[in-house]
């Protein structure tokens, strides 16, 4: 009889979970039900704004030129489009590389504040130094891997016309194609920017910046306190203080941008390590803050992305595993036997929700990636054992000390090569 009750409350349990995360399954088809949202302006009749790009880059001379030369080449006016880089502790000619592409270059070392958040923030305080930083109405944070489709920023100043003050975008891959890691990749931002960021934009909620190809106005930045966003996810920490306090961020679906994916596994691992040790340590910084939102806020479009926010923390996911292995343990002492065959379908139910969701992603956007048919068919498949990949790096950010590694990139590809 106790048996069955501990079996009767973890099911009970796995289902207020379940209840919690069906929105997931929903965002799968909003994009595709929800009426298009009208706006005032289009790409070419939006007033013009004035925009600084932000780059902040550690060894990146590579690949930096490329970006400079998509952002240069783009639709928007450049009367109106400035390009600022930080080069952050290099040792190799990034700066010079900047400077020759046609940047205005900043060059910092400290090896005590380490990291793209200390890199950024000191370049708004030299922006302010020069009196330029006032120049500008909202500031674009690129990696230095990336690359702008040409309509880009055109597209970005019609939805900063509508009066978002902080926007997100489209992120594709360059490098789709090059193996298991970084079609995984590839996937994954998609399925962020398709269905996820689409979704809470026809929704009204508040949307996620992710990494890079994020805007924000000097209005917000200033009543924001400035950059002070230090963790080893400050994209992550950005997005939780605008839920905390009540700032949207809009997601542009028509400006896309590209970035380079790590193609060996060692360096992915160390990667994704880092992403989980920054979500922990905004998890515990703002935990308490977001769960007061869901029941403070006025507004219940303010409320759902707090709640929203809080499912995709640390702590929602812990929550969703503590579930899992109760009901497990219910399962096993119940039925004894039985244990093991629960935690086998469960694994194959995991793998086979992962499978569809990256064949859904694929097929979805498969004009959008490039690379061959083969390597798409190839992704699809091979994108659940990508996923199942976190685990390893889950348990490295518990027993490693966090600690901000920068990432190599070296695929040089042009934006006219991608178009």
């Amino acid at each position: 009889m106790e048996n069955s009750l501990l079996l009767y409350i973890s099911i009970g349990i796995s289902l207020f979970i379940g209840l919690c995360y069906i929105y997931q399954t929903v965002y799968l088809f909003l994009p595709y039900i929800l009426p298009k949202r009208k706006y005032r302006y289009t790409a070419e009749n939006a007033p013009l704004h004035r925009y600084a790009a932000c780059i902040a880059a550690r060894n990146e001379e590579a690949v930096l030129p490329e970006l400079i030369a998509s952002i240069k080449s783009q639709s928007y006016p450049d009367s109106h489009l400035d390009i600022y880089v930080v080069a952050d502790n290099c040792t190799d000619n990034t700066a010079e590389a900047a400077k020759n592409a046609g940047a205005v270059v900043f060059e910092r070392q400290n090896r005590e504040k380490v990291g793209k958040g200390y890199a950024l923030a000191w370049l708004f305080d030299s922006m302010k130094a020069v009196g330029v930083y006032e120049n500008y109405d909202a500031f674009l944070i690129l990696d230095a891997d990336n690359l702008l489709d040409k309509d880009y920023m055109l597209h970005m100043n019609r939805l900063f016309a509508e009066g978002f003050d902080a926007l997100t975008s489209r992120r594709n891959t360059k490098n789709f194609g090059d193996n298991w890691l970084t079609s995984g990749y590839g996937l994954w931002f998609l399925h962020e920017g398709i269905h996820l960021n689409h979704s809470r934009m026809r929704l009204g909620a508040g949307c996620a910046v992710s990494g890079t190809g994020f805007m924000f106005s000097r209005r917000l930045l200033d009543d924001l306190g400035g950059w002070h966003y230090h963790t080893l996810t400050e994209d992550i920490e950005f997005s939780t203080e605008c839920a905390v306090k009540g700032r949207r961020i809009g997601y542009c679906h028509d400006a896309v941008f590209y970035d380079e994916q790590p193609t060996r596994f060692g360096v992915s691992i160390r990667q994704r390590t880092r992403w989980i040790q920054g979500g922990i340590q905004v998890a515990f910084r703002y935990g308490a803050k977001v769960f007061a939102g869901i029941f403070t806020h006025g507004s219940l479009r303010k409320k759902y992305t707090c709640f929203e926010n809080l499912t995709l923390s640390m702590w929602g996911y812990c929550a969703s595993a503590a579930a899992f292995f109760f009901q497990l343990l219910a399962i096993f002492l119940v039925e004894g036997k039985g244990f093991i065959t629960a935690l086998a379908a469960s694994c194959v139910g995991f793998l086979l929700s992962l499978f569809t969701l990256g064949v859904l992603t694929c097929l979805c956007q498969w004009k959008e990636i490039h690379a061959s048919a083969g390597q798409k068919i190839a992704g699809m498949f091979t994108f659940p054992f990508f996923m199942i990949t976190f685990l390893i790096s889950v348990f490295a950010a518990v027993l490693t000390r966090p600690v901000w590694h920068p990432i190599p990139h070296t695929r040089v590809i042009t934006a006219r090569e991608l178009q």
